[in-house]
């Protein structure tokens, strides 16, 4: 689960109210920090993080100017004792009006902040990132998002512990046991989002999750530990390129699973290289993988012939070297693929889209040896953009470095027993609880990282528990962060805003 880090992608989303708020010099408000409270007991001596900061701005979309307000906050986490051990910072986005509901969005790693789903994804701001052809050292203008759901829900996005400005109050050990494991990460950030709702009254407001990557290892979790935990019920869950079931990967030698789940995404970016990808073009390569691809997998060299075939059209499906494909036995590695479709131009693909590629710096080596094309490039422009509009703008004045991948809390991640279980089950639980409940599950075609067709396994072995569209899976053009393409963004808005609309 660790690797993951490379699956980092999104935040968890918290409003708030302005109760008791100051009016600074500067024209921004500010409330008395939560955690004025400090570390004292702890034995660190940190400085105290500053007050929440409040600032008016607006966006256009379709036409429409939103006016909201910006508050960048924190929230304490405390151990069994009421000591505060930790301090969650959140970036809100609310809108006047009444019944709005309210999205928290978490992203994944573990160790990724927020930022690629704020600036990325849904909130009403977006810097350029994640497509062919941006480049860390290109300006990081944030400029209107036309896919933001502001419009439609208000926005609170959670950093964890370790990512972003949040951080532990104690040491390494202590902060794996109680921040950085499986089970914890889950009871701490789904009391983040109770203190929230408390804090500013929107505990009967309607409420939605969303959560990217490892994030949507989180959020069925999340959701299930609110029902019967907390006692708040989620309306909706989105759930974005979710790491769902851990162990659909195990066992290469024997289970057909780990190639069914890569087959699909590798076609569909050979598809999209030759302007030919459609849903209408991917329904039959996803059949013939749950199919003749899985059977002719299982049988091994039991039938010869059939093996024959399968590498035939494995080739015929991805375009690549015929050679490529049968030393490979039709069974397509990920970073060995990503490597061999762009070799003759000396280049990589990216394993969360592999048609974003970057020069391969050691094309010669057995193994590629160099980090991920759109990993590496994302890093630059969040930072530089999240800084600039947290200190400058918000005027939520702080010195301490932001994290927008930790690689620090990936290495210090501890696995609980029940983490490679996944979250299949706490989402069949979650659905199975309330009837109300809806998800969506969106994925990239072209998305190597977390495999879109891993969800549609899952969830085909779901029961219907009353009405089937209640689970939905759907997949867009694009990669792991597909939403960085303007046509897949605004067909995620308006499905996530049809969710929104079902009661």
């Amino acid at each position: 689960m660790r690797k993951l880090l490379q699956s980092a992608v999104l935040a968890a989303l918290v409003l708030a109210g302005f109760n008791g708020s100051a009016i600074a010099a500067d024209g921004h408000t500010s409330d008395k920090s939560p955690t004025d409270e400090g570390s004292a007991g702890n034995g660190f001596h940190l400085p105290p993080l500053p007050a929440d900061a409040h600032v008016s701005q607006s966006t256009s979309v379709n036409g429409r100017s939103l006016k909201y307000t910006v508050t960048v906050g924190s929230l304490p986490v405390r151990d069994e004792k009421g000591t505060i051990t930790g301090e969650v910072v959140f970036t809100a986005y609310t809108m006047g009006g009444k019944d709005r509901p309210v999205t928290f969005a978490v992203n994944g790693g573990p160790g990724a902040s927020s930022v690629y789903l704020n600036f990325g994804a849904i909130g009403p701001k977006k810097v350029n990132f994640g497509v062919e052809g941006d480049t860390p050292s290109a300006p990081t203008t944030l400029h209107d998002n036309p896919g933001t759901w502001l419009g439609f829900t208000d926005l609170v996005f959670i950093d964890p512990i370790g990512t972003g400005y949040s951080r532990a109050l104690v040491d390494d050990k202590e902060a794996t046991k109680q921040f950085y494991s499986t089970d914890n990460d889950i009871k701490y950030l789904s009391r983040i989002v109770y203190d929230w709702l408390v804090k500013n009254g929107r505990m009967t407001s309607r409420k939605y999750l969303v959560g990217e990557s490892y994030g949507g290892f989180r959020g069925p979790r999340i959701t299930d530990y609110l029902q019967t935990q907390l006692g708040v019920a989620m309306n909706g869950l989105v759930l974005l390129s979710p790491y769902l079931d851990a162990a659909a990967s195990n066992d290469e030698n024997v289970s057909p699973l780990p190639w069914m789940q890569t087959l699909p995404s590798i076609a569909a970016a050979y598809l999209e290289r030759e302007h030919r990808l459609t849903p209408e073009t991917m329904a039959p390569i996803i059949e013939y993988t749950r199919g003749d691809y899985a059977t002719t997998l299982m049988k091994g060299r039991s039938d010869p012939q059939a093996t024959e075939r399968m590498i035939q059209k494995v080739t015929e499906l991805t375009g690549l070297d015929p050679l490529f494909v049968k030393r490979s036995g039709g069974r397509l590695e990920t970073q060995a693929y990503l490597r061999e479709v762009y070799r003759a131009q000396g280049k990589l693909g990216s394993r969360y889209d592999s048609n974003v590629t970057a020069w391969d710096p050691f094309p010669y080596a057995p193994h590629q040896e160099t980090g991920d094309p759109i990993l590496n490039g994302i890093i630059a422009p969040t930072t530089t953009a999240m800084v600039n509009f947290v200190t400058q703008t918000v005027g939520w004045k702080y010195d301490g470095r932001y994290n927008a991948l930790s690689y620090d809390v990936n290495k210090l991640w501890h696995e609980d027993d029940d983490a490679n279980q996944g979250s299949v089950s706490q989402l069949r639980e979650a659905v199975a609880n309330d009837p109300g409940l809806r998800v969506l599950i969106a994925h990239g075609w072209d998305d190597l990282s977390c495999p879109f067709m891993v969800s549609i396994l899952a969830v085909d072995q779901m029961p219907a528990m009353g009405d089937p569209t209640r689970v939905q899976v759907k997949e867009y053009a694009g990669g792991h962060m597909f939403y960085a393409r303007e046509d897949s963004q605004s067909s995620l808005s308006q499905d996530v805003k049809a969710l929104y609309g079902s009661k």
